[in-house]
């Protein structure tokens, strides 16, 4: 337990220093390649393959052109907003693949490295593209994401009976939804009471936004449980003491990020400027 707090404040220091400590870019730039990088690495171990003897050395190239692909993406947006809406195809797809999880699982194939791409660049420049708007963006983000998962864990834990996904994740409940649910819609309500100068539609649009956004970060748990769930690994790397891997920390934001960055990109195209 101490291993795993001391490792969760090192990352919370890190990552609110590169969100506020400087107005440059680098600091949160470069953090969002190293994750990319190690992100695409431990994805890369989690894929069908044929062989492992090639297995890391392969998983660093693997990595290492992920990194390069979220590097491009972030220096070119359109590049960033074609990989947001292949995410999020991607993601609508994966909600077919995780009812049908075990008695379908065709989607283990080798497609998923190129799909690893795709989710793993996407979200890192959405973080990025949030953040860019407004730190307190990133946060909120942040906090909606976590708040939802902590308000699932502990209401599922106390209340919880109806299971969610049995085969995908067995300790996720239906319960433990709502009370996500829940917990992120009073994040919401305060955010837009106390922050927020919006009309009664604008208000609508953000709370429409925000809900989504947290239906796609448990989906975005799911599917990375089931990958490891069919690649019979429990932690999808050991870079975090306590924690597991990279993926194992960011597998909701892997599918809320691109959601979220995506609606505040329509939401000023329709002109809601948050």
């Amino acid at each position: 337990m101490l291993e795993r707090i001391i490792t969760a404040l090192v990352l919370v220091a890190v990552v609110l220093s590169c969100m506020f400590a400087t107005q440059s870019q680098y600091p949160m730039f470069v953090l969002m390649i190293i994750a990319a990088g190690v992100a695409g690495y431990e994805w890369y171990k989690l894929m069908p393959k044929k062989t492992k003897n090639t297995l890391k050395p392969v998983a660093w190239a693997y990595g290492a052109f992920t990194a390069a692909l979220a590097a491009l993406a972030l220096y070119l947006d359109d590049v960033a907003l074609l990989l947001w809406a292949a995410s999020i195809l991607s993601w609508i797809l994966s909600v077919y693949w995780v009812k049908a999880y075990p008695e379908y699982d065709g989607w283990y194939n080798p497609s998923l490295n190129f799909i690893g791409f795709i989710l793993i660049s996407a979200a890192v420049t959405a973080i990025f593209a949030v953040w860019h708007s407004s730190p307190w963006w990133l946060m909120y983000l942040f906090l909606l994401v976590w708040g939802a998962d902590s308000g699932a864990y502990f209401v599922g834990r106390k209340l919880g009976k109806k299971k969610l996904a049995p085969d995908v994740s067995p300790n996720k409940s239906v319960e433990g939804l709502y009370g996500g649910l829940f917990t992120a819609m009073i994040i919401v309500v305060a955010v837009e009471l106390l922050y927020l100068d919006l009309t009664f539609a604008q208000h609508v649009l953000f709370l429409i936004l925000s809900v989504v956004t947290v239906f796609s970060s448990v989906l975005g748990d799911l599917f990375e449980s089931m990958i490891k769930r069919r690649a019979g690994i429990k932690d999808s790397g050991r870079i975090l003491p306590g924690h597991g891997g990279v993926l194992d920390r960011i597998d909701s934001l892997l599918a809320a990020a691109p959601v979220f960055a995506a609606g505040m990109y329509i939401l000023k195209l329709i002109g809601v400027d948050l």
